[in-house]
């Protein structure tokens, strides 16, 4: 009982040393929290929260990540290798070439609203309304104008003078279906030159009465020798960042 009355001695103690402490110094850790430009860090890191969850959405829906790996999937079902590339190898390329085709808008964002919002010069909603042109720009250029004039018809919202008026809930979905059309167009040109490979090995196997044997099996090596002798991964690639030229 002695021993442990010691304890609890030396507990109490020490929360009392640690209380003191941390009053003494409660004008330094104020100090320390002051946030960037005229938002304290406290709602910073709420607001920092509540955009990392859209965040995926974003990048998904509002940049090129949608075309690439529609038609990086469809390369890999025109080959007949399920598995081949994985799932994670073809998402990081996705990733990077992302990355590589959205930098200079990126570039544009960090110069009119990161950087001022950082420094303090310029408020979070002033940013955020600085940021949108640039990426307003870039969506606009590949959205349909059919798409466009679905959405303000739909949203009831009056036509602009110019497209750079329209509002972001326009611009997004009417960039997002766009962008799955463009996607699955890319994706039947890739498509082409595999099947007829498949409607030859399949025709042959016909004519020697082979129908046991199945023709992926046989059509698959000629379809990725064909895919390696033109340098497939190269025109792939190429033709995916051209087209958002």
């Amino acid at each position: 009982m002695t021993r442990r009355a010691a304890v609890l001695a030396l507990v109490a103690l020490g929360v009392v040393v640690l209380g003191a402490r941390l009053e003494a110094s409660q004008g330094d850790v104020t100090m320390k929290l002051d946030g960037i430009g005229s938002v304290s860090a406290p709602l910073q890191i709420v607001i920092v929260l509540t955009l990392m969850s859209f965040l995926p959405a974003v990048l998904v829906i509002m940049t090129s990540f949608t075309r690439i790996v529609i038609v990086l999937h469809f390369l890999r079902q025109a080959i007949g290798s399920q598995d081949m590339p994985p799932n994670q190898v073809l998402v990081g390329l996705t990733l990077f070439l992302t990355a590589f085709i959205m930098a200079p808008v990126a570039e544009r964002i960090n110069d009119r609203a990161v950087r001022p919002v950082l420094a303090g010069t310029m408020s979070v909603g002033d940013g955020i309304a600085a940021a949108a042109p640039p990426l307003r720009e870039f969506m606009l250029k590949q959205t349909r104008q059919t798409d466009l004039a679905l959405f303000v018809d739909i949203s009831k919202s009056p036509r602009p003078s110019k497209p750079s008026d329209l509002s972001m809930l326009v611009v997004v979905p009417a960039y997002a279906i766009s962008e799955l059309k463009t996607g699955f167009q890319m994706g039947f040109f890739v498509f082409v030159p595999f099947l007829l490979i498949d409607l030859v090995v399949s025709t042959t196997l016909l004519s020697m009465g082979m129908l046991q044997l199945p023709p992926a099996m046989i059509s698959l090596p000629f379809k990725l020798l064909l895919f390696v002798m033109v340098d497939g991964w190269n025109l792939v690639v190429t033709s995916i960042v051209r087209s958002f030229a």
